[in-house]
């Protein structure tokens, strides 16, 4: 017996409804309201965050604090980190209606602090705020999914959560560019808050309904104060690496040091046991997900900035070049979520692994001026075509590897993996960059003057390359070893 065959449905316990509910997709009446409320939670985040780079640079000039631009990012990953393991206790102890709801409220007084501030220390506080509220909302919104949908639903749910990413990643930077240009920064931070109220009148009632309360009836015990201790951690030793990746100087190495020292520890305190040695299972459902996501998204942020400096494309169409990537991504998440695939999961994970890899590796040919650009925008496509598939796939396993009072720790630990490997490979990526001659780059791109040498372009994406591939073989080991 495997984890793959239907035993794990027993497993997660999914919720108990009627018959006639478990006939039809994700927007049947039954699920309706719920499906439309989250879905649109998430698009409106996926907004947010994609339209707040935008604005930022306007945003640091303005407030005098372009010296903290950095901060204003880097605040926000901090605290979701904490987020996410505080939600993943409350949801698993008290139901994920109450970490929702304070998330949503804390992320939105996040974006008016930010939006109203008039110093940049106001400016970075919101911006804490508001990670502190996305990483509640984040794991709250996986525990719902884990408790109010029955299991042959649950890939049809998520892969809306993959899709509610395409609009926002094509005309997010689009239409926070003419809001800014237009009617001001503060606008791009002030008119989320406005759009939350009505998903959110669209599904609490549902939550309430469906997912409210802990798993038993058995009195709710206290937080596990070890957890939330290595939830300061992590955020505090991710805030160091942080600073210290700021400036490549000797005096960044203490800092760097420290960070590492508290990082490291609460990692392995919070993710499953076995998850560095990819043990099967759950382990590997969790470092497959942070593999997956820091080698793509580190190679993705210097694909324009490739395409800028050697190949004298605008920034416009060095975006685009990526554009048709977020499409292909909501169809690799659709495919996933097909029943006929089921049998074929670790096959189609194997696959997208492949193709990211090859993806990756495919990029640094463009820096030959006889290889067209358009080879790059195909290859892209490719690749977040299999990140779609394994994106959605990571989240199906999880919740179906997980019995319902540990689907909120458990998704938090998925959570941490994908975002604190964001940051991490970013940042090695950074260094070996800036080392071999590209100039000072930051996790947004901005690079300093002078043109960059090809050879700091290859030293990202090739090894980015080997951990999609190194990721290849961690998706064979998803299945639990037989009983």
């Amino acid at each position: 017996m495997t984890a793959l065959e239907p035993r794990d449905a027993e497993v997660t316990a999914a919720p108990i409804v009627p018959p006639s509910e478990l006939k039809g997709g994700v927007l049947r009446a039954p699920y309706r309201a719920l499906s439309l409320g989250i879905v649109s939670v998430v698009l409106l985040i996926a907004f947010e965050a994609t339209a707040v780079g935008t604005a930022m640079p306007v945003a640091a000039r303005e407030l005098d604090g372009v010296s903290l631009y950095a901060f204003g990012f880097s605040a926000y990953f901090t605290t979701s980190l904490f987020g996410m393991v505080l939600a993943g206790q409350w949801a698993d102890r008290r139901g994920p209606l109450g970490p929702l709801a304070t998330g949503i409220g804390g992320f939105a007084a996040g974006l008016v602090l930010s939006g109203t501030a008039q110093a940049m220390w106001m400016f970075i506080l919101g911006r804490a705020v508001q990670g502190l509220g996305g990483g509640l909302v984040i794991v709250a919104l996986y525990v719902v999914v884990s408790r109010a949908y029955p299991e042959h639903l649950r890939p049809s749910i998520l892969a809306a959560f993959a899709a509610s990413w395409v609009v926002p990643s094509v005309v997010g930077p689009l239409v926070s560019g003419t809001v800014t240009e237009h009617l001001g920064w503060r606008w791009v931070f002030l008119g989320i808050p406005v759009l939350v109220a009505a998903p959110l009148a669209l599904a609490l009632p549902q939550i309430r309904r469906r997912a409210a309360g802990p798993v038993s009836d058995a009195p709710a015990g206290p937080f596990d104060r070890r957890r939330i201790r290595l939830a300061l951690g992590i955020s505090l030793g991710a805030g160091l690496l942080q600073y210290a990746g700021q400036e490549l100087r000797w005096l960044s190495l203490l800092p760097a040091v420290l960070g590492a020292a508290v990082l490291v520890p609460a990692v392995l305190g919070l993710l499953p046991r076995g998850t560095y040695r990819a043990a099967h299972g759950l382990p590997s459902v969790v470092l497959l997900r942070g593999i997956a996501a820091g080698s793509f998204i580190a190679a993705e942020s210097f694909v324009p900035l490739m395409l800028v400096t050697q190949r004298g494309l605008s920034p416009t169409l060095a975006g685009l070049s990526l554009a048709v990537g977020g499409a292909t991504w909501a169809f690799g998440s659709f495919v996933q979520s097909r029943p006929a695939m089921e049998p074929y999961r670790t096959r189609l994970m194997v696959a997208g692994m492949l193709l990211v890899a090859a993806a990756i590796a495919t990029a640094p040919t463009v820096l030959i001026d006889a290889v067209p650009v358009w080879i790059l925008a195909v290859a892209w496509a490719f690749g977040c075509l299999g990140m779609g598939a394994v994106i959605g796939s990571t989240s199906v396993l999880l919740l179906r590897l997980s019995p319902p009072e540990d689907a909120g720790a458990n998704s938090a630990a998925l959570q941490i993996s994908d975002g604190l490997s964001n940051a991490l490979l970013l940042a090695a990526g950074g260094a070996a960059f800036a080392a071999l001659g590209g100039g000072m780059v930051d996790a947004h791109g901005s690079t300093g003057a002078g043109a960059s040498h090809p050879a700091a372009f290859v030293a990202v994406f090739l090894p980015m390359a080997a951990v999609a591939l190194v990721g290849a073989w961690v998706a064979t080991r998803l299945r639990e070893r037989s009983a």
